[in-house]
């Protein structure tokens, strides 16, 4: 507020509210009216009033921000950094072994050369010895033969191998850092339609992605897309068929279940690599964490297993029926997001799909939904994660998409036109693998 000025046009006005005679003294700022010292004093109280609960909402603010943990916030991509150093040193490891492999074997090459040398003379002279029959001329080349080895021996013994090495340059760049903030979706109403990936008939229905590319099955090759949906890289599946897949970051490859055995396909080259530390097992599905693959057998009672990904791919643990479920259920897929794993459980009596929540460690239940979907075909159900920790699950029976909160509630159905089976988050967008078609949405 502001004071009038000292003139006797000023002086002479009255406060400017209802019923009050005192003569105006200054401006209000907020009302802009002429108001006597009292009502100017009111409202000047009113003001600083307003203050109180803005006083109230930076404090909170501040006890927020107090209470928020860096190492939450940042764990995950920590864990992604985690990852990197241990490929890294992985790399190292593997090429290390590789060069002592490669000095042993000059060493061996050049050291039985010479036991060849020695043996061959020495059955020489069994033989000259068998036959007690010999000359001067052959004790003489012996002789000669036995200085010649025993030099070269020597020279062999003071051998050096020169290893010629190069500075490892590890860029800053090699790893970039953005601030993203994520959004819980709302697929209630999908976007337009971004792209269809059509599939000549028998191509595979399971689908996965990482950062850069969509891992699919079109007859008979797999093929990594790019986010405009153009085929890059194909290589030949010449095995049975594909009952699901997923992305594994720790080892930078993808790994693909052909229902007895699960293979490692690299994106680079595209190379396919039977993973023979597991054994052959009716397979149903599969995922990753940061350190362990998951799988679950196609059967009643369904097994999950626990396979540590590094130094190599071994068992460590496993879960049976009834913890994992039923004798008369099984896992129709399993799928890793932030420390939990999500399960789609069939019940075969009740003809029921439920989803159940379970901790990656212990395998305990933390929440479980039912859905009133009556399962008639015998086919998998899939489902993936979304942002914040929700999920959606692909309901092939109604045709519908069902999205689950992060604590387990029923958030949204979505009618689909398609027949949905599989689908997979690939960055921004949503695919959505179909019977024949893949449909991609932006979101």
């Amino acid at each position: 507020m502001r004071l009038a000025a000292n003139t006797s046009n000023r002086m002479s006005q009255n406060c400017a509210l209802d019923k009050c005679t005192r003569i105006s003294r200054g401006i209000c700022d907020c009302c802009d009216q002429q108001l006597c010292i009292l009502h100017l004093s009111e409202h000047n109280a009113a003001l600083i009033n307003q203050l109180n609960p803005l006083t109230d909402e930076f404090n909170a603010l501040s006890d927020r921000l107090n209470t928020l943990s860096i190492q939450n916030i940042t764990g995950k991509s920590r864990r992604k950094l985690e990852q990197w150093r241990d490929r890294s040193h992985q790399q190292i490891d593997r090429l290390f072994e590789q060069k002592c492999e490669e000095l042993e074997g000059i060493m061996n090459t050049k050291i039985q050369k010479q036991r060849e040398e020695v043996t061959h003379l020495q059955s020489k002279i069994a033989e000259i010895i068998r036959n007690q029959e010999t000359t001067r001329q052959q004790i003489d080349s012996l002789t000669a033969a036995m200085c010649d080895l025993k030099k070269q021996i020597t020279e062999l013994d003071k051998t050096s191998l020169r290893v010629t090495t190069q500075r490892l340059i590890i860029d800053g760049a090699m790893i970039s850092i953005e601030s993203t903030i994520e959004h819980e979706l709302d697929l209630s109403n999908l976007s337009s339609l971004f792209k269809t990936i059509n599939r000549p008939g028998g191509s595979q229905r399971a689908i996965c992605a990482n950062d850069k590319y969509l891992l699919i099955h079109q007859e008979p090759n797999l093929c990594l897309v790019d986010r405009e949906m153009n085929v890059v890289k194909e290589t030949l599946w010449s095995y049975d068929g594909i009952y699901d897949m997923c992305w594994c970051s720790t080892l930078d490859r993808f790994i693909v279940n052909e229902g007895s055995n699960i293979f490692l396909v690299d994106e680079s080259t595209m190379s396919i690599e039977k993973i023979k530390t597991i054994e052959e097992k009716r397979w149903l599905s599969c995922t990753t964490s940061e350190k362990c693959l998951f799988l679950s057998t196609n059967t009643d009672g369904s097994i999950v297993k626990k396979c540590d990904l590094l130094p190599s791919i071994k068992l460590v643990t496993e879960w049976k029926s009834p913890f994992t479920c039923s004798n008369n259920e099984w896992i129709s897929a399993i799928r890793y997001n932030n420390e939990r794993l999500g399960l789609l459980i069939r019940n075969n009596p009740e003809k029921s799909l439920r989803m159940e929540l379970r901790s990656v460690d212990t395998f305990d239940r933390i929440w479980l939904l039912k859905f009133d979907i009556v399962c008639e075909q015998n086919i998998g159900f899939r489902c993936c994660s979304l942002t914040c920790n929700e999920w959606l699950v692909a309901d092939y029976e109604t045709e519908r998409l069902l999205q689950v909160t992060k604590d387990g509630k029923l958030k949204a159905v979505v009618p689909y036109e398609n027949i949905p089976y599989c689908l997979t988050l690939f960055r921004n967008m949503l695919a959505i693998s179909t019977y024949s078609p893949i449909d991609v949405y932006k979101l």
